[in-house]
């Protein structure tokens, strides 16, 4: 009952790897470490009892070892087509897992693939394992053989810290929860009209006054350097990459409440707890707008090692185009300049753009006809996968701009057939984005992420010709277990025949 489903899974109905005190993980190279102790601290009975793991680098080839988990890292041009079948365009994601009494083994072409062998080896095993207590029982994998890869390098979600402030323990759990799900894009919208989010040395008042409030007028809140760079290693450390967003040149009122001279008549903007949209915008033409844009951007990129900086661009109602058009491209300059690629809501498709740019599509109204410019597109479409519309009239947080999204509705749906001219080869992937207006705990958080976020998960892997929303709905169900032991606040959606 795995979410998303792989690529192929045959089960032998032997008898399934039982996880005994004797026990132990075995790696073939220093780089599969990481993982090996990964899983260890997933299934070690306590932290008292822990479980070994051993490098043993003459593996591959070799008899490999009973009452163990062998997590090998092979390529897969060598490995011959028995051992590793085709993992498809996302190599260094793919893996194989073979599991039987005497040993599971994951092999993969980079340790990327040996975590999402875990991930798989996670879900396989019963839900007892995400409770240290319960762990005390005996831990078991079905006897199966899998060969998997995902269908999209792009698979993500997106959470904005700007309407309502969320901290680092609260994202470093979504990264965990993520990861359960083999995502791995995290887009961080850190700066909005409600507030400035992210330290940034050189002009220190976006977060002593930007980021003092938030959608209600409660205390807001901001990242020190040390706690972003934090969230960065955390999220490395589980293949996920953090994309920072400060959406400009609208959504800025928080940086323009703090600094006078980024608005046309130099005169500070109050501070904004509202919910509306589109009526602030930086003074495009100013030189002080330029040097603002060139420092965030340098400082935030010299703190993140991902290649992509977002732009936001959206919404935009108080410029001219020709003033929307030379911001955008100045703002792509700037980006290119300190190293990055840079990500634009689907508004900057009407600007030509470098051809190394990004366009994430979100608007399903929007004009299609330069959605595909670049080739590179990342589709979140509203009325599919913003995770802040309400699932139905009657839930009690959440928005209706876009529709209300059922549970079915965030899945059955593909990404290759929703836009002419923009193929499976454009697509990067996919990006579930949260909203936050209306979203100030992580109960909340919770309740409008899952299970949608699993459904996005399942679009980004598992090849189309394998989804079905009948076979996706049982094996979601199976997760009520799973999701309840790790704490999360999930919607029992009617569409879906949970488990007691």
């Amino acid at each position: 009952m795995l979410v998303p489903a792989p690529a192929s899974i045959t089960a032998s109905g032997a008898a399934p790897f039982a996880v005994t005190p004797r026990t132990r993980i075995v790696v073939n190279d220093v780089a599969a470490v990481p993982v090996g102790v990964f899983l260890a601290r997933l299934i070690a009975p306590s932290p008292a009892a822990a479980i070994s793991v051993e490098l043993m680098t003459g593996l591959t080839g070799g008899p490999l070892p009973e009452d163990a988990f062998v997590l090998q890292l092979q390529p897969a041009a060598a490995a011959g087509a028995s051992q590793a079948p085709d993992l498809g365009s996302q190599q260094a994601e793919g893996y194989t897992l073979s599991a039987t009494a005497a040993r599971v083994v994951v092999t993969a072409p980079a340790p990327a693939g040996l975590f999402y062998g875990v991930q798989t080896i996670r879900q396989l095993m019963p839900a007892a394992v995400e409770h240290e207590w319960l762990r005390r029982k005996t831990l078991t994998v079905p006897a199966v053989e899998i060969t998997d890869a995902p269908r999209f390098a792009w698979r993500g979600a997106m959470l904005d810290v700007s309407r309502h402030f969320f901290g680092v323990e609260e994202v470093t759990r979504l990264i965990d929860l993520m990861a359960l799900h083999k995502l791995n894009r995290l887009h961080l919208h850190l700066a909005d009209d409600q507030g400035w989010r992210i330290q940034i040395e050189s002009w220190p008042n976006l977060t002593r006054h930007g980021g003092s409030t938030e959608v209600g007028g409660g205390p807001g809140g901001f990242y020190t350097k040390a706690q972003y760079q934090e969230i960065v290693r955390y999220a490395a450390d589980r293949f996920i990459t953090i994309i920072p967003e400060i959406d400009m040149p609208g959504h800025t009122n928080a940086a323009l409440a703090s600094y006078p001279e980024l608005n046309c008549d130099d005169v500070a903007r109050p501070l904004f707890t509202g919910i509306e949209v589109g009526f602030s915008a930086l003074c495009v033409e100013s030189e002080h707008t330029e040097r603002f844009i060139d420092d965030v951007v340098r400082e935030i990129a010299a703190m993140t090692p991902g290649p992509y900086f977002h732009i936001g661009g959206d919404e935009v109602k108080r410029l001219t185009p020709a003033q929307y058009e030379l911001f955008v491209k100045r703002a792509e300059a700037i980006v290119r300049a300190h190293g990055k690629t840079m990500i634009g809501w689907d508004e900057v498709a009407a600007v030509s753009l470098d051809p190394s740019s990004v366009i994430q599509y979100w608007r399903p109204g929007a004009p299609k006809g330069n959605l595909g410019q670049t080739g590179k597109v990342i589709f979140s479409p509203a009325n599919k996968l913003y995770l802040d519309m309400k699932y139905t009239p009657a839930t009690a947080i959440g928005l209706d701009w876009a529709g209300r999204v059922e549970v079915r509705d965030a899945y059955d749906w593909d990404p290759a057939a929703m836009t002419p001219g923009v193929g499976e080869g454009m697509i990067l992937g996919v990006e579930a984005p949260l909203w936050t207006e209306t979203v100030a705990r992580r109960a909340d958080l919770d309740y409008l992420m899952f299970p949608r976020l699993a459904g996005a998960a399942e679009i980004g892997w598992t090849p189309q010709a394998r989804r079905s929303w009948e076979d996706y709905r049982q094996r979601l169900a199976a997760q009520a277990g799973r999701w309840t032991a790790l704490g999360i606040n999930f919607y029992r959606s009617p569409q879906v025949p949970w488990a007691p």
